[in-house]
């Protein structure tokens, strides 16, 4: 041990650029340890971050003084002076909580979130804020992921002419550019499992109530979650466990299990899938040859881990199945918006206001794409989408979603014997394309039932199509991150691909 302490102290002294890059939780742990001078090793990776932030992936940062502070209270703290990121929706005191718009710009939290406070309490140094697709990608219908008015366009690590999905395109950008070994995120569909895909990191969607969603700017009190990105699964684990519990600001975690075993989501096998019985996700009929090979890629995986393969089918929604799904995402985003926004120290007090103000600054806001999903959220909340029915019963109606993606998932599980399934992620990332928009047609991949029901989901770097990393996707029933977990680390173990972008920098 004596020789390791001398050598990484010398490491420390002679630290130039690009050390820091990807580097895990426990490496950077042990540089800022071994440091005889805390407060130049924080000046000095600050100032590396905002030099080499080349995919636009940080919107803000806290001071070296205020993390200076934070890492000396952080005393016994099992992970402490590790940088972590949040996503700009998130409160952080004594930085600005934007979701990404510039109308948002002075809303400057009067305490932070309680995932945040939680991350203190585990040592971890909540560095600043990463960019996103602003208001969370519930904006406009053609939108661009990753593009905020106030961050502007996060890019993809692996090709800079290449979207990095979104919405929590900087929290997995950061990670995959190895500025940050890990961040936090936020889910409402897809939002942590699609930019961690397409960057190749792993991403935890867990169950809706495992981590507080205090302090988040909503879209949707049904389906939104917090959930950490990282390189590798285990340290993906560690922030989920350092993040979860429970807290009386949100009734949801009112409902994780008197017994849920907190430290099992970290106590991790690499047999985890040995005689396991494993339902993969049968692809369609119009599968892609791409598809075709990274399924089998999938199969053979699980099969040299030991798992016995079991085709599954999950059950599909119906057209009115999505319709109401979207209405309810309209009408809790007007409901919970305005009250986050009533609370807040913006100006901006409703959504109504952010409408109205959006227009104003139009050429700034709303040159690339509108805002027809926050209009049409205004009207769901005054029963001004369908005029012969209230909204509350339209509202009621479809919560009915909910409880039909969870019997979905639920009986897929029973019927067909297994502890989880697997799926293809997502498709690779597409061309950024400020004219036309996201491009998702012709797309493929898996989560939004997940998504929908609440349930957890875990996305892992699975191979490369064309240099650009494509992710594959873990799910289970409410409460179970650690059997997926437990799955997906199996898993890394056996696949044994830990992507890194290779670019041509000159």
């Amino acid at each position: 041990m004596r020789i390791k302490a001398i050598f990484l102290f010398f490491l420390v002294l002679s630290i130039k650029a690009g050390d820091y890059q990807n580097k895990s939780i426990y490496e950077l742990q042990e540089l800022i340890e071994a440091s005889d001078n805390k407060k130049l090793f924080i000046d000095d990776y600050l100032s590396y971050l905002e030099t080499n932030d080349v995919v636009n992936s940080i919107n803000s940062l806290h001071s070296s003084n205020e993390l200076y502070k934070s890492y000396v209270y952080s005393r016994r703290a099992p992970w402490r002076g590790v940088p972590i990121f949040i996503k700009d929706n998130i409160d952080s005191y004594g930085l600005a909580n934007t979701a990404g718009s510039l109308l948002m710009s002075d809303n400057l939290p009067r305490d932070d979130a309680q995932l945040v406070k939680n991350l203190k309490k585990a040592g971890f140094l909540v560095v600043g804020k990463t960019n996103l697709s602003e208001w969370a990608n519930f904006r406009g219908q053609r939108s661009i992921s990753g593009w905020s008015s106030f961050g502007g366009q996060t890019l993809n690590p692996y090709n800079l002419e290449y979207n990095p999905c979104g919405s929590s395109s900087g929290s997995a950008a950061v990670v995959a550019e190895g500025l940050a070994p890990v961040s936090i995120g936020t889910e409402t569909n897809g939002s942590i499992t699609c930019p961690a895909s397409m960057n190749g990191v792993v991403g935890i969607k867990p169950t809706v109530g495992l981590v507080s969603r205090d302090g988040i700017i909503p879209i949707s009190a049904t389906q939104d979650t917090a959930g950490p990105m990282a390189r590798t699964v285990i340290e993906a684990a560690e922030v989920l466990k350092a993040i979860s519990g429970r807290d009386p600001k949100d009734p949801a975690t009112r409902n994780i299990p008197r017994n849920y075993n907190y430290d099992a989501l970290i106590d991790l096998d690499k047999n985890y899938l040995k005689d396991k019985r494993i339902g993969v996700i049968v692809l369609g009929n119009n599968a892609s040859a791409t598809e075709i090979e990274l399924d089998k890629k999938v199969r053979e995986n699980i099969t040299t881990a030991g798992g016995e393969i079991i085709d599954i089918t999950l059950d599909a929604f119906t057209d009115d199945d999505w319709s109401k799904a979207l209405f309810l995402l309209f009408y809790e985003f007007n409901n919970g918006l305005n009250e986050y926004l009533k609370q807040s120290n913006s100006e901006h007090k409703s959504i109504d206001d952010i409408i109205e103000n959006n227009l104003k600054r139009r050429d700034e806001i709303l040159k690339y794409f509108g805002q027809e999903l926050m209009i049409e959220s205004s009207k769901a909340a005054k029963g001004k989408i369908y005029e012969e029915e209230k909204s509350e019963l339209i509202y009621a109606d479809a919560t009915a979603v909910t409880l039909k993606a969870q019997s979905i998932i639920d009986k897929t599980l029973k019927d067909n014997s297994i502890d989880l399934f697997v799926g293809l992620t997502r498709n690779p990332a597409w061309k950024i394309d400020y004219e036309n928009g996201d491009n998702f047609s012709n797309s493929w991949g898996n989560g939004s039932l997940s998504a929908i029901a609440g349930y957890p989901h875990i996305t892992i770097p699975l191979s490369y199509v064309d240099g650009l990393p494509v992710g594959v996707s873990f799910m289970a029933s409410s409460w179970e991150e650690s059997k997926i977990i437990n799955a997906a680390f199996a898993f890394e173990y056996v696949n044994n691909f830990i992507p890194r972008p290779i670019r041509d920098t000159k």
